[in-house]
């Protein structure tokens, strides 16, 4: 397990500079967001999705393949649930200075599909690639 988790660091690295961020009290802006109106939403869409790569990365790493796995793929969103509804419950109860929602959570995971989407059309591409 502990063989496993060193080829994780980057992507345990980018959880916490993630849960830090979505922590944080922000300064008071007029309108929607911090840039403009959606950057939050962006955001976290941004952060899972690399969240997503560097955990697919870390999994290709340490398999020593690019093997398509769909246990891995399911427990790759499974992390991204827990990380993403586990930030929004800190947001909700700790946090307080935060709001909690649920289009950030919607984002998050958006972000994981689009990462999970990419896995799988570049592991196609690679294996069609090689059956030519």
């Amino acid at each position: 397990m502990f063989k496993a988790l060193k080829h994780q660091k980057w992507a345990i690295f980018w959880t916490l500079v993630i849960l830090v961020l979505c922590n944080i009290k922000m300064p008071q802006t007029e309108g929607g967001g911090f840039f403009f109106e959606g950057f939050d939403k962006m955001t976290h869409l941004g952060f899972f999705f690399i969240l997503s790569v560097l955990l697919f990365y870390g999994k290709i790493k340490y398999q020593h393949n690019f093997g398509f796995r769909t246990l891995t793929i399911f427990k790759i969103i499974l992390i991204s649930v827990i990380i993403g509804g586990g930030i929004e419950l800190l947001q909700w109860k700790v946090f307080t200075y935060r709001s909690a929602e649920w289009w950030d959570f919607a984002c998050d995971m958006l972000g994981c599909l689009m990462a999970v989407f990419s896995y799988v059309l570049l592991h196609k591409l690679k294996f069609n690639e090689k059956k030519n």
